[in-house]
């Protein structure tokens, strides 16, 4: 289990220790001067952790208190291509350094070899960007997108990304969908990336899938008959129900298929986004898929002695949470939102800000993960207020260590989510698989 001694270390590497050479590297720093890529790289990331909607007057501000004294013109002048570059690197740089956490005593989770989430998330950018990162086009023209692909394993929290991606890149060339899992793992993810060949290598390999099922796909009984999925569900009588199929045409996969039949108004929302999904696209959904609405369709290789249908639910739930987690980099910390019309001044924020959301998970990791109700919100609060204190101390490693353990107390203490009767959260579903 990392500590907050090795967090400090970790910072401290991030913002002092290659910066300066990567700048010197990308051409944002050709000779030295009074703005280095370490002092910079501090102000981006203190202003983006301290306040989200970035002003000029918040940049030199936070500049100052890193030591760096230069105007409003000045740092102008200052995003550049160049720049944007020198942050695209030491976001990748951040990414690298690796932290875990103890994990909290969850049973379901500890059945398997890891829990693995995967997912990404679109940010637009100006069109003036669309060289850089170019979107998927659409009937105005040239589109600029940015794709995120993280993974998390939900256990430890270790988190890994966010790999940057154009907008148009599938999730299927996410490069966490070619990579093999420790044997025993379980790795859920979006059908974004559902692909029968990679499920098939995974179940040759030993590590287990939860999915649901791609609409259109192919199942059999054991004895080889096609089944007619729909007129099957239209004759089961309770809301949920499992059976052994194989499938796929070509790979013949052997799977469970669990069912669970939802709400009428679930089903009508659903049914909405299959048509409005269809209206961007021109294709109209079939009939058929606008019926099997009714049901939520999963897919699994876990054997039941291991994990129940009902659990299943509970866990595939889990999936949630890494969509949470892409809330609060938005919501909270502004990652698609800018003040300015300079796309390279738009990058540098985007990519601080980045910066900014892996230090909120390493702070939450060892302040607050193996507590199952856990806020990442309340974390990420927490750590706006101590922004200029956690900026005077980073250079000085007993004062930043100092800092930091004092906002783990804050966490620690003021971090926890609230118990919902209605519609309880993930950590109270997990914790009903207990009784």
């Amino acid at each position: 289990m990392d500590t907050i001694a090795q967090v400090a270390d970790r910072m401290q590497t991030v913002l002092f220790g290659p910066a300066d050479g990567i700048a010197r590297e990308t051409g944002f720093v050709e000779r030295s001067r009074k703005v280095s890529g370490s002092n910079f790289l501090r102000t981006m990331v203190t202003a983006c952790m301290e306040h989200p909607e970035t002003t000029y007057t918040d940049l030199t501000q936070c500049a100052a208190v890193g030591g760096l004294e230069i105007s409003a013109q000045g740092l102008e002048q200052r995003f550049t291509e160049s720049a944007a570059t020198f942050m695209q690197r030491m976001l990748a740089y951040t990414v690298e350094q690796v932290i875990a956490s103890r994990p909290a005593t969850i049973p379901i989770l500890e059945r398997f070899q890891g829990v693995y989430l995967r997912d990404s998330s679109v940010i637009s950018l100006p069109v003036s960007l669309a060289e850089t990162w170019p979107g998927v086009g659409g009937s105005n023209g040239l589109t600029s997108t940015l794709k995120l692909q993280v993974k998390l394993d939900f256990g430890s929290g270790q988190l890994f990304g966010p790999v940057l991606q154009s907008g148009r890149t599938q999730d299927k060339q996410s490069p966490y969908q070619s990579e093999t899992l420790p044997e025993g793992a379980l790795h859920v993810a979006d059908l974004g990336y559902y692909a029968l060949p990679k499920l098939a290598e995974d179940h040759r390999q030993g590590v287990y899938w939860l999915t649901r099922l791609k609409a259109g796909t192919t199942l059999y009984t054991a004895e080889g008959e096609r089944i007619d999925l729909l007129s099957w569900l239209r004759t089961q009588e309770t809301s949920h129900v499992e059976r052994a199929v194989w499938v796929g045409a070509k790979e013949r996969l052997p799977a469970r298929l669990l069912v669970q039949r939802v709400p009428p108004e679930v089903a009508a929302q659903r049914r909405r986004r299959l048509r409005e999904y269809g209206r961007k696209k021109q294709i109209m959904p079939k009939a058929e898929t606008l019926a099997l609405a009714e049901w939520t369709l999963l897919i699994t290789n876990v054997p039941e002695e291991r994990l129940s249908l009902a659990e299943a639910l509970v866990l595939y739930g889990v999936r949630w949470q890494i969509e949470l987690l892409f809330r609060l980099w938005k919501s909270y910390l502004q990652v698609d939102a800018w003040r300015s019309q300079n796309p390279w001044r738009i990058l540098c924020e985007l990519y601080a800000k980045l910066i900014a959301a892996v230090m909120v998970h390493w702070l939450a990791l060892v302040s607050a993960w193996e507590r199952i109700d856990r806020s990442m919100v309340k974390v990420a609060l927490a750590l706006r207020k101590f922004a200029v204190s956690l900026a005077l101390a980073f250079p000085d490693r007993a004062a930043l260590i100092k800092t930091l353990t004092c906002l783990q107390r804050c966490i620690q203490v003021t971090c926890r989510m609230n118990r919902r009767k209605k519609h309880p959260n993930t950590y109270q579903l997990l914790e009903d698989c207990l009784t």
